[in-house]
């Protein structure tokens, strides 16, 4: 009715206590508990959502539609869709997005970069009227 996708369901978990080294490659949906140390990558990034709850860290690149944030990432992040900072988000690194959704209380220690930079008209300065 008002053009909103629904996300997909959350499909893999990693739970609380769980570490992981190396590469994930996910589709659908994937919720992060535990402690990643590797890059978390969505094969389908139009149809992906990946939520990083509070008690999560993820050490390396972060790639997906759609992200919710409420624990730690130290890498970039790309959200081809929105990215959400909950509360108690803290992100050391570049973070690229289509829609940026932050809550008071999320940190980023990096730049923002937006997907869709809005053009900005070129500076023309008024001619000098002294004679």
């Amino acid at each position: 009715m008002f053009n909103k996708k629904k996300s997909p369901a959350i499909q893999t978990l990693i739970g609380e206590g769980t570490v992981f080294k190396g590469e994930i490659r996910f589709s659908g949906g994937l919720r992060i508990d535990g402690e990643v140390i590797g890059d978390v990558i969505a094969a389908n990034t139009d149809r992906s959502i990946l939520v990083i709850s509070e008690k999560a860290r993820i050490t390396g690149k972060v790639k997906a539609g759609h992200i919710i944030v409420s624990g730690e990432v130290t890498g970039p992040i790309h959200s081809d869709e929105l990215l959400e900072l909950q509360p108690k988000a803290h992100v050391v690194g570049d973070v690229e997005y289509e829609s940026l959704e932050m809550h008071r209380g999320a940190t980023i220690d990096g730049e923002l970069k937006p997907l869709k930079a809005v053009e900005r008209p070129s500076l023309k300065l008024a001619a000098s009227n002294a004679a």
